[in-house]
């Protein structure tokens, strides 16, 4: 009976999942603002609430309506759909026309195949499990040199645990070896006392946004495309989101003089803009900016007063030969600017590079350029946290100080850092030229990062089928595309795009082995697409 019962409340919200809210940036009057998506609404949550009796305590109408604003596209309704599509292929083989489904929707790479990196987890495995160390045995199975990371991070750790809550900031040892990192990177000091480990990128945005916005009408810049984070964190802590195009034309190009027209506008609007969050390299569009054009942001920040926020969780994601990562850091230094002149924030990863650790969640931003009293509110906003994972620190410490020349693991390392990176170049490049291969699709070179942008040229006929369903023209495309192939992208429209374009984000991270039948199966429905909804 229980299983009866369990199984028809599953259908039930299975059956109802696949429509969940998302935004998109329009523009009305050349002023571009985030609304709900037209093509999404929370039926899945109101046909359940039909079923079920609630208490009214909490409703719809009286929680916190900067969380109804708050929304992130690349978990939402295709990806819901996705799920559901993935249990009736489990349970009910041969029903679709694919037999898996392909998660092109998030920078997730463990998720799709990719192997960690040895020397990162011994030494984790060592550290979460110390007992093992004195065993005679494990000189057999770890490297010599993993064994003496993993005694050094503990013999400087409170109590030898990893399972202890850690000093705010994050243990000291892990700090000075992120610090050690970014030094020996750029070529120019770092205090680890700047350096805030935290659960992945993500919680250090959402810290600095707390930090800097407090109320409507404190403004932060905001490329576009962007990743959806970032309007999300702005919406939630009730900021305004002053946006700035990316030029598609020039390879997805930052102009200054872009920055400069929407600080005007932003301004003639009564916001004042707090800081610039620049993402190098891309994310959604994989562009990987020049030295000389990452100067010039500089300059403008140092001259309208703006704290620049440095998304550079993509900086071992390079993929040209004409293009290297440099860290903002470094540029600024290297202008001569240093702690007095601007304020900057730079935020680390162990989620990508070619590492890929999503679920440890670890990572870390950099803060330079404050005065001791803002410090002080910094470090208590990270307090009220107590401290990020252990495990976390941990891989965030070994991700900037990585084995070196004469270490033991140094070449097998290397093997694995430079045969994943490579493999991921190969894959850019053969998905960037199938886009290009097809009729009405145009997709820059993918320089870096874990993303491919495509724009794609649909039919009015095809957009006007999108408004019967209700659905924005490209999420009409990636909600075909899943049902036809049960491949998985991302519609545009969640992280903006110019009025009037449609483009879909897809990763390059499934294994390289499956890419062929990838973009086979991605020509055949592009094709048939187009052909069925010919003017």
């Amino acid at each position: 009976m229980r299983r009866f019962v369990a199984e028809r409340a599953r259908k039930l919200i299975t059956s109802t999942s696949s429509s969940s809210s998302s935004s998109c940036i329009t523009q009305t009057s050349n002023n571009p603002k985030i609304i709900t998506n037209p093509f999404l609404s929370n039926t899945r949550y109101s046909n359940y609430s039909t079923a079920m009796s609630f208490p009214n305590s909490v409703t719809i109408d009286s929680i916190n309506p900067k969380v109804l604003q708050c929304e992130y596209a690349v978990r939402g309704a295709i990806v819901n759909q996705a799920q559901k599509l993935q249990e009736e292929i489990k349970e009910n083989p041969g029903s679709h026309p694919f037999d898996e489904i392909l998660y092109c929707n998030i920078g997730n790479p463990q998720s799709l195949g990719q192997q960690p990196i040895t020397f990162f987890r011994e030494v984790l495995a060592l550290c979460n499990h110390p007992v093992i160390l004195d065993k005679s045995e494990t000189q057999g199975l770890f490297s010599a040199d993993s064994i003496e990371r993993a005694w050094q991070i503990l013999d400087q750790m409170p109590g030898r645990a990893t399972g202890a809550y850690s000093h705010s900031q994050g243990v000291k040892c892990l700090r000075d070896a992120v610090a050690a990192g970014i030094a020996a990177r750029d070529g120019f000091p770092a205090d680890p006392n700047d350096i805030f480990l935290t659960d992945g990128a993500s919680p250090a945005v959402h810290m600095m946004m707390q930090l800097l916005i407090s109320s409507e009408k404190d403004g932060v810049l905001c490329p576009i495309p962007q990743y959806p984070l970032y309007s999300a964190s702005i919406a939630l802590h009730g900021g305004s989101l002053v946006p700035y195009y990316l030029d598609e034309a020039t390879g997805w190009g930052l102009e200054v003089s872009e920055l400069k027209k929407q600080l005007e506008d932003a301004k003639s609007k009564g916001i004042t803009v707090r800081s610039l969050v620049v993402i190098n390299p891309g994310n959604p569009t994989g562009q990987v900016l020049a030295e000389e054009n990452q100067r010039a942001i500089v300059e403008f920040c140092k001259k309208e007063n703006l704290v620049l926020l440095a998304d550079e969780v993509y900086q071992e994601n390079v993929y040209v030969e004409d293009k290297s990562f440099h860290s903002f850091k470094k540029v600024a230094r290297s202008m001569g600017y240093g702690e007095k002149d601007i304020s900057l924030v730079s935020f680390q990863s162990v989620s990508k590079g070619y590492h890929g650790e999503c679920g440890k969640r670890g990572g870390y931003m950099e803060v330079t350029g404050f005065s001791p009293e803002v410090r002080e509110q910094i470090y208590k906003v990270a307090s009220v946290n107590l401290c990020s994972n252990i495990s976390g620190q941990i891989l965030a410490s070994l991700v900037m100080n990585p084995p070196k020349v004469g270490d033991e693991s140094f070449e097998s390392y290397s093997a694995e850092k430079n045969g994943i990176l490579s493999s991921l170049a190969r894959r850019a490049k053969a998905l960037e030229d199938a886009f290009n291969s097809l009729e009405g699709v145009t997709c820059n070179k993918a320089e870096g990062a874990m993303y491919l942008f495509p724009r794609i040229h649909l039919s009015q006929k095809a957009i006007k089928a999108a408004e019967s369903a209700k659905t924005a023209p490209d999420a009409f495309y990636a909600k075909r595309l899943l049902e036809a192939t049960g491949i998985v992208v991302v519609p545009g429209s969640g992280f903006g795009q110019v009025p009037g374009t449609w483009h879909i984000r897809c990763t390059i991270l499934p294994q390289e082995e499956k890419i062929p039948a990838i973009i086979t199966r991605l020509t055949d429905f592009h094709q048939a697409f187009m052909a069925e909804f010919r003017d």
